[in-house]
């Protein structure tokens, strides 16, 4: 018995990588996608709605991964946010969801991972950081972002790459460091 609980266990170890390198894979795709940083508001589809194609946010990048695999965050956050609306930050005035957009709010989607995926920790040692993790950071004030860790490292080998969209469309980049790191997450292993 305690060789099949080892062998189911090493199965899952497996299966998670295999998940997060997918995510990662998904991540990479999407910046052959040329995509215009546009942070409107837009009516959507639901279940899962997009907005247009060539345009998006950080979040968006998070979103069109996931739902390469699959997965349809959307649908997943509005679900959790009618029955725990209270659980979830108000920091917009909300007084009920919104399946257009909540989805595509960096402090909505971190209440959802550590709801529903796994917290990791906050830290400046790169080897914490797995592809198909999912970081968050404060670039200042108030002003929230969100990227996933890849497969691929820094030129000099030392961080993994981000894929994100700061404003300049969906792009890898060596950032996971730049700013200051607020939630760190696996979801969906």
């Amino acid at each position: 018995m305690k060789v099949f609980f080892t062998l189911l266990i090493s199965f899952l170890s497996i299966a998670s990588f295999a998940q997060n390198l997918s995510l990662s894979s998904a991540a990479v795709e999407l910046t052959k996608q040329r995509v215009t940083y546009d942070p409107s508001y837009f009516k959507i589809d639901y279940p899962n709605g997009d907005v247009p194609a060539t345009k998006g946010v950080c979040t968006d990048v998070v979103i069109r991964a996931y739902r390469k695999l699959g997965i349809d965050l959307q649908k997943e956050v509005h679900e959790d946010m009618k029955v725990n609306f209270n659980l979830y930050p108000k920091i917009w005035g909300l007084t009920s969801t919104d399946r257009n957009i909540d989805h595509r709010r960096v402090p909505n989607l971190m209440k959802f991972f550590e709801r529903h995926g796994t917290v990791l920790p906050k830290s400046q040692n790169p080897e914490d950081y797995k592809p198909g993790d999912i970081v968050t950071w404060n670039l200042g004030g108030a002003i929230t972002h969100i990227g996933i860790v890849i497969d691929k490292l820094s030129s000099d080998g030392k961080r993994p790459l981000i894929v994100h969209n700061i404003g300049a469309g969906q792009v890898v980049e060596d950032c996971l460091f730049n700013f200051t790191i607020t939630g760190h997450y696996s979801y969906g292993n």
